[in-house]
């Protein structure tokens, strides 16, 4: 495995729980240039708290992958959920967000007119999507289908701050097929109104949405890595790939020879990898193309004296893009999270952990040192909630070439890519099949049972 992020993990421990019932005699080492594994995953002490997430902080329960991942590794009982809050958009103040929405894409207009966060003029707009011929699909983006079906109100203040709070996505360049669920609906139908309303409802669930160990996300791939060892595998860190090569019918990673790789790394690493490996030069120049966006996550502790009333019961709230200046999104963490809710060891007073996403595709950040990052999240935040921030504990983390950018005809590309590679050279992960935890966990496991399915028939 070149890549020790939750994609490489998981490939690795398929490979290796399978082979437990088999006779394959499989060797498994897992490659990860950075000290640690994890990848965009990690979990560190903050404010006295022991564990709060620097990057995603849950994943989906609904999504077998993960869950069914976090089980086998035996952590089955420390999985917890986030409480329940209502969420925001902000616009000239934090709106609520209506009901009835799919990632945004209103499917019913009666809730949609109860909204105060789209005008009357951008309700009616809405309201004739019933009315509208079928819009063509074949330029697969989401902005143009949502405006050209709902109006640009929808788009803006509603589909491009949900879904792009999950891709860093400016989703006027973002492909509608890489979101399955917008996908779906939009494809059900010539009206997106009438399709929702004819599909069957779905049957009512007590389960909760989302899930997370205990030990935050980090403790997952920690976990991950002790059960990788303990089947026989390694996992070497601090270790970055330099070079793969073809020897004969396997391959040579910085000289140590396997049988079948899996490149569970971001895709520009892969292109310059696989330059030495047969690939042909369109085939990289393809992989090379795949862009990313940079975010920052600054966390915040606030004094819970100095939280008002009236944001309890709250998860945080989105920035549409036309008012954005560099936050995107605010999530108010120990709202969200029973263990963050412990007092700060300094000062033994509670405290309220906010955590402040900065950067979209478009956006750039990087470019600003923590102090500048900081001052932004505390001015804008601020003057957002109405809220005179005095933070007495902060963290800044950078997330460089973050999230992959799935411009439209994405899958076209991974496609092409993927029928040019070969066979025993497997591609896994977020810059390929869809980021969040879960698609990544299926996109590993995947690329195990090729791997085992290539080398069983060898």
């Amino acid at each position: 495995m070149v890549g020790g992020g939750i994609t490489g993990l998981a490939a690795a421990h398929g490979l290796l729980h399978a082979e437990a019932d088999d006779v394959l005699g499989l060797e498994v080492t897992v490659f990860e240039a950075q000290d640690r594994v994890g990848g965009k995953i990690r979990t560190s002490a903050f404010a006295g708290i022991d564990a709060v997430d620097e990057g995603p902080d849950a994943f989906l329960a609904r999504l077998p992958w993960a869950t069914g991942f976090a089980r086998r590794l035996g952590l089955g009982d420390r999985l917890v959920s986030p409480q329940p809050g209502s969420a925001a958009v902000w616009w000239d103040g934090l709106q609520p967000i209506p009901d009835g929405l799919l990632l945004g894409l209103p499917t019913d207009v009666m809730k949609l007119a109860r909204s105060k966060l789209i005008s009357w003029p951008g309700k009616l707009r809405a309201a004739t999507e019933v009315l509208r011929p079928a819009t063509p699909l074949d330029g697969d983006s989401i902005g143009a289908y949502v405006r050209a079906r709902f109006g640009d109100q929808v788009h803006e203040r509603l589909v491009d701050p949900l879904v792009g709070s999950i891709y860093a996505a400016d989703t006027d360049r973002f492909s509608l097929a890489a979101v399955p669920q917008l996908a779906d609906l939009a494809g059900a139908g010539r009206s997106v109104l009438i399709a929702a309303r004819s599909r069957p409802k779905p049957a009512p669930s007590d389960g909760p949405v989302f899930y997370a160990p205990a030990g935050g996300l980090g403790e997952m791939v920690d976990v991950a890595e002790v059960a990788i060892t303990a089947l026989g595998g390694r996992v070497l860190v601090g270790q970055p790939c330099t070079t793969l090569q073809a020897d004969g019918d396997g391959w040579r990673v910085d000289g140590e020879r396997f049988d079948a790789v899996v490149l569970a790394c971001p895709a520009a690493q892969a292109a310059r990898l696989v330059a030495d490996a047969g690939v042909d030069e369109s085939t990289r120049a393809a992989l090379a193309r795949i862009e990313y966006a940079d975010v920052v996550m600054v966390t915040l502790a606030i004094p819970a004296a100095d939280w008002p009333e009236r944001l309890r019961g709250m998860s945080g709230y989105l920035v549409p893009k036309p008012v954005q200046r560099l936050v995107t999104a605010v999530s108010f963490g120990s709202q969200k999270w029973a263990q963050w809710r412990v007092p700060a060891a300094e000062t033994g007073d509670e405290q309220v952990v906010l955590r402040v996403s900065l950067g979209r595709d478009g956006l750039p950040v990087m470019h600003l040192d923590d102090d500048q990052l900081l001052a932004a999240a505390v001015s804008e935040v601020g003057e957002q909630i109405g809220v005179a921030l005095a933070p007495t504990a902060v963290r800044v983390t950078r997330w460089q070439r973050a999230f992959p950018q799935y411009r439209p005809h994405h899958h076209r590309t991974v496609a092409a890519i993927s029928a040019a590679m070969p066979p025993s050279l497997v591609l896994a992960g977020a810059s390929y099949h869809g980021i969040g935890i879960p698609t990544c966990v299926r996109s590993g496991q995947q690329a195990a049972a090729r791997v085992r399915a290539l080398l069983t028939a060898s």
